[in-house]
């Protein structure tokens, strides 16, 4: 199935909701928890902030005709590991902030993408489209239900 800029905003918003759904009920205390692979669950947002950022960027990028900037050739474990060393000690209300910020930021740049931006080959390890949150809501969902 060819990409939409419909599709794609119906995809990012339903896996920002089933994220939000997953942590919804968490005190401070437990969001801030280092508990899961020693990532908290704002560890976690602001994960997910720092490559909404990236893919945001992208898709603006790549829609203005330049080549993604993105290009980690296997080595997006190195990039995680500099964000999360950069952003470890974020406030919780500042990652809440990012995580709002960068999904919209996302979200207007799907709104204005080119055409030419639709065509998932262009984009590097941000992707134009994953199961990247998804993979993050799973690891805080089973987290919780091994915590109940």
């Amino acid at each position: 199935m060819a990409e939409t800029r419909e599709t794609l905003v119906q995809h990012y918003r339903e896996m920002r909701a089933r994220f939000l759904l997953a942590i919804d009920g968490l005190d401070d205390a437990r969001l801030t928890e280092p508990s899961i692979d020693g990532w908290s669950v704002k560890d976690h947002m602001l994960h997910i902030a720092f490559w909404d950022g990236l893919r945001a960027g992208d898709i603006r990028r790549i829609s203005a005709g330049h080549e993604t900037a993105w290009k980690l050739d296997g080595r997006d474990g190195q990039l995680n590991a500099i964000a999360f060393d950069m952003r470890k000690d974020m406030t919780l209300g500042q990652a809440r902030w990012e995580l709002a910020v960068t999904h919209e930021a996302v979200l207007d740049a799907i709104e204005g993408m080119a055409e030419r931006a639709l065509d998932p080959s262009l984009y590097g390890e941000v992707g134009l489209r994953g199961p990247h949150e998804a993979v993050h809501t799973t690891w805080i969902a089973r987290w919780r239900s091994q915590r109940a």
